[in-house]
Protein backbone atom coordinates (compact mmCIF):
# COMPACT_ATOMS: atom_id res chain seq x y z
CA UNK A 1 0.00 0.00 0.00
CA UNK A 2 1.55 3.44 -0.87
CA UNK A 3 1.69 5.94 2.09
CA UNK A 4 2.42 8.82 0.59
CA UNK A 5 -0.51 10.26 2.06
CA UNK A 6 1.57 10.52 5.28
CA UNK A 7 3.71 13.07 4.08
CA UNK A 8 0.51 15.13 2.65
CA UNK A 9 0.96 18.99 4.22
CA UNK A 10 -2.41 19.20 6.06
CA UNK A 11 -1.35 16.62 8.35
CA UNK A 12 1.64 17.88 9.01
CA UNK A 13 2.27 18.28 12.75
CA UNK A 14 0.20 15.10 13.44
CA UNK A 15 1.42 12.95 16.30
CA UNK A 16 3.33 10.17 14.92
CA UNK A 17 1.23 7.81 16.86
CA UNK A 18 -1.99 9.11 15.15
CA UNK A 19 -0.60 8.67 11.97
CA UNK A 20 0.30 4.97 12.33
CA UNK A 21 -3.33 4.38 13.75
CA UNK A 22 -4.27 5.74 10.34
CA UNK A 23 -2.19 3.92 8.69
CA UNK A 24 -3.25 1.12 10.05
CA UNK A 25 -7.10 1.88 9.70
CA UNK A 26 -6.29 2.70 5.61
CA UNK A 27 -4.80 -0.91 5.40
CA UNK A 28 -7.71 -2.45 7.16
CA UNK A 29 -10.63 -0.58 5.34
CA UNK A 30 -9.43 -0.58 1.69
CA UNK A 31 -11.07 -3.77 1.52
CA UNK A 32 -14.54 -2.25 2.52
CA UNK A 33 -16.93 -1.29 0.68
CA UNK A 34 -19.31 1.67 1.46
CA UNK A 35 -21.93 -0.02 3.10
CA UNK A 36 -19.33 -1.24 5.35
CA UNK A 37 -17.62 1.95 6.31
CA UNK A 38 -19.52 3.36 9.19
CA UNK A 39 -19.62 0.48 11.45
CA UNK A 40 -16.04 0.28 10.60
CA UNK A 41 -15.13 3.43 11.17
CA UNK A 42 -17.31 3.73 14.41
CA UNK A 43 -15.52 0.82 15.82
CA UNK A 44 -12.22 2.24 14.92
CA UNK A 45 -12.97 5.50 16.89
CA UNK A 46 -14.06 3.70 20.17
CA UNK A 47 -10.34 1.09 19.73
CA UNK A 48 -8.62 4.53 19.19
CA UNK A 49 -10.84 6.20 22.30
CA UNK A 50 -9.97 3.85 24.51
CA UNK A 51 -6.02 3.26 23.56
CA UNK A 52 -6.02 7.61 24.17
CA UNK A 53 -6.15 9.03 20.67
CA UNK A 54 -8.11 11.63 20.56
CA UNK A 55 -8.36 13.87 17.37
CA UNK A 56 -9.56 17.01 17.67
CA UNK A 57 -11.67 18.92 14.51
CA UNK A 58 -9.16 20.49 12.63
CA UNK A 59 -7.00 16.76 12.78
CA UNK A 60 -10.29 14.86 11.68
CA UNK A 61 -11.33 17.63 9.03
CA UNK A 62 -7.33 17.12 7.55
CA UNK A 63 -8.12 13.65 7.02
CA UNK A 64 -11.13 13.94 5.29
CA UNK A 65 -9.83 16.18 2.80
CA UNK A 66 -6.59 13.63 2.14
CA UNK A 67 -9.25 10.50 1.97
CA UNK A 68 -10.92 12.66 -0.40
CA UNK A 69 -8.06 13.26 -2.62
CA UNK A 70 -8.10 10.91 -5.89
CA UNK A 71 -11.29 9.77 -5.38
CA UNK A 72 -14.20 10.16 -7.88
CA UNK A 73 -17.29 12.67 -7.04
CA UNK A 74 -19.14 9.72 -6.23
CA UNK A 75 -16.87 8.19 -3.87
CA UNK A 76 -16.10 11.54 -2.45
CA UNK A 77 -19.65 12.49 -1.79
CA UNK A 78 -20.02 8.55 -0.14
CA UNK A 79 -17.29 9.51 2.11
CA UNK A 80 -19.09 12.96 3.38
CA UNK A 81 -22.19 10.92 3.68
CA UNK A 82 -20.41 8.48 6.26
CA UNK A 83 -18.71 11.75 8.08
CA UNK A 84 -22.16 13.40 8.31
CA UNK A 85 -23.86 10.25 9.65
CA UNK A 86 -21.08 9.86 11.99
CA UNK A 87 -21.36 13.38 13.72
CA UNK A 88 -25.20 12.38 14.03
CA UNK A 89 -24.71 9.57 15.88
CA UNK A 90 -22.38 11.52 18.40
Amino acid sequence: MNDDWRNNPKLAGMDRSKLDMLQNLASQGSSKGANEMLPFLMNAAAQGKKGGLKFNADEISAIIEVLKMGKSPAEAQKLDKVVNLMKMMR
